[in-house]
């Protein structure tokens, strides 16, 4: 069994393919498909179904997946290894971060990692928090940045705290409450709201101070991007709550304080395990050890 027979059938079950998964390994499909059906042949069993519509991985090939990818990172890992023992930062970062992030200026951290790590070839996955800390720690993600409610620190990861804040509310031009400098979170029921999924972080933030506060609301719009909820405030349909270091991203709406206001942390995690020298490098880069400790 070769690495690059797992390669190309990774590339196939990504991309539901087998023209794509060529094109995406620089391959002839004909050579492509050779040698997946040579490892099938390997194995005994197929790795996919194939119709004249689509291309699905059998039972088999599920199994086979997982073992798979971890086989392909552990040899990209050994690389990336021996060129940082040479002094050569290489391999890849990947990195998740909720679209509120406000603590680091994150595409200008990772413009000046790029700049003096060209070897690196860094991607980005934005998503809610628990999604992304459960990529950590699967291994698909190297470093997080997310943001949770005050005293539900990850768990499972290395952390650092970056910052804490506040939410604010954020209405449409013209709502009532648009001149108000500052209300209390009860003089908010009755008003429809635009929020994250139920069960995620940036909701839960929010859940938790109106039932503190004893204050019943309905959320009318979930949503799962602050550019989204942004629209539907836009249109008059709701007001939503947002990090107040975050609003400035939005000029035209106004932002109504709270004397009760919701509070929020912003955590960089990464894995348990010995961190890639890219992720090593990186959070270097961010004046964050390593080695830090580990979270609960």
């Amino acid at each position: 069994m070769e690495l690059q027979q797992m390669r190309y059938v990774v590339a196939v079950a990504e991309t539901g393919n087998f023209t794509r998964a060529a094109e995406q390994c620089l391959v002839v499909q004909s050579a492509l498909s050779h040698q997946i059906a040579r490892l099938e042949r390997e194995l005994g069993a197929r790795l996919f179904e194939r119709t004249s519509r689509r291309v699905r991985l059998t039972s088999a090939g599920e199994a086979f997946l997982p073992a798979a990818r971890q086989a392909l990172e552990a040899a990209e890992r050994a690389r990336a290894e021996v060129a940082a023992a040479a002094g050569e930062i290489r391999g890849r970062l990947a990195v998740g971060a909720i679209p509120t992030v406000t603590a680091v200026d994150l595409p200008t951290a990772l413009e000046h990692f790029h700049l003096r790590h060209r070897q690196v070839r860094i991607s980005l996955r934005s998503g809610a928090s628990e999604e992304l800390t459960e990529r950590v720690r699967q291994g698909t993600l190297d470093v997080a940045f997310l943001g949770l409610p005050v005293g539900a620190p990850p768990k499972g990861v290395r952390g650092r705290e970056l910052a804490r804040g506040r939410l604010v509310a954020v209405v449409a031009p013209g709502h009532p409450l648009a001149d108000r400098e500052h209300v209390e979170l009860r003089d908010l029921s009755g008003e429809p709201f635009v929020d994250f999924p139920a069960g995620t972080a940036g909701r839960i933030q929010s859940d938790e101070a109106f039932a503190a506060a004893g204050v019943r609301r309905e959320v009318a719009f979930e949503v799962s991007s602050p550019d989204f909820m942004a629209r539907l405030i836009r249109q008059g349909l709701g007001i939503g709550m947002l990090p107040a270091d975050f609003v400035s991203e939005l000029p035209d709406l106004p932002v109504v304080r709270l004397s009760d206001a919701p509070a929020r942390m912003e955590y960089l995690v990464w894995s348990r395990s010995s961190p890639s020298p890219a992720a090593a490098a990186f959070l270097s880069a961010l004046g964050v050890p390593a080695a830090g400790p580990p979270g609960p």
